[in-house]
């Protein structure tokens, strides 16, 4: 189980103006979470349909956060691309055309203390997982648990879903700071349910 006195912040981006009712009452339903007893924060944000890369862009902190949700999804082998698009539009004062990003509709982060642990939408290649299904977890007092797909090079010593040090237990790999637990493969990462971690003990010895 996860530990409830960790600080659970949801953190719900908009593409606005919103005119679709399903986005609003979903967005309802998320600013509802902070009735319930996992989730302790919940923040709504806007975003505009489209963001420049630039640096001069007036909306540089959407594209910092797309860059942080795209690593995330790159450290469990899944992927933010889409509900997020990259195009090259043209430009009549700007030979090549200029590089944005396309926004989500809606789009939930969740944080434990302040470490981004899940971004819904996602994609492992072939399921979606959804606003909506995450939303039912949340509402449930539940964290919803990310897809994991195939990494490249998984590394048996960092937690895939929160980058803490894993601790190895004959095969079976647990974080004890997000208590996720796993086996690794060849093709990857295989999360398995929770698994209660017991305490530790130093041996003793002879004075």
């Amino acid at each position: 189980m996860y530990d409830p006195e960790t600080e659970t912040t949801v953190v719900c981006h908009a593409r606005t103006p919103l005119v679709f009712d399903p986005v609003e009452e979903r967005i309802e339903r998320a600013r509802d979470l902070e009735d319930g007893d996992l989730v302790d924060t919940v923040v709504l944000r806007s975003w505009p349909e489209t963001v420049r890369f630039d640096d001069d862009s007036p909306h540089r902190e959407v594209v910092e956060e797309f860059e942080r949700f795209d690593e995330w999804a790159d450290r469990r082998g899944v992927s933010v691309r889409p509900p997020f698009e990259t195009r090259t539009r043209t430009s009549m004062v700007e030979e090549g055309g200029v590089d944005v990003l396309v926004t989500p509709v809606l789009c939930l982060a969740v944080y434990r203390e302040e470490r981004l642990v899940s971004v819904f939408p996602h994609s492992d290649g072939e399921t979606t997982y959804s606003v909506e299904r995450a939303l039912d977890r949340l509402e449930a007092d539940q964290l919803p648990r990310p897809l994991i797909g195939t990494a490249d090079v998984p590394d048996a010593r960092t937690c895939p879903e929160c980058e803490a040090a894993l601790v190895n237990g004959q095969g079976l790999f647990v974080c004890p700071d997000c208590e996720w637990s796993g086996t690794l493969a060849d093709e990857g990462w295989t999360e398995l349910d929770d698994v209660e971690l017991e305490p530790t003990t130093a041996p003793a010895t002879d004075d």
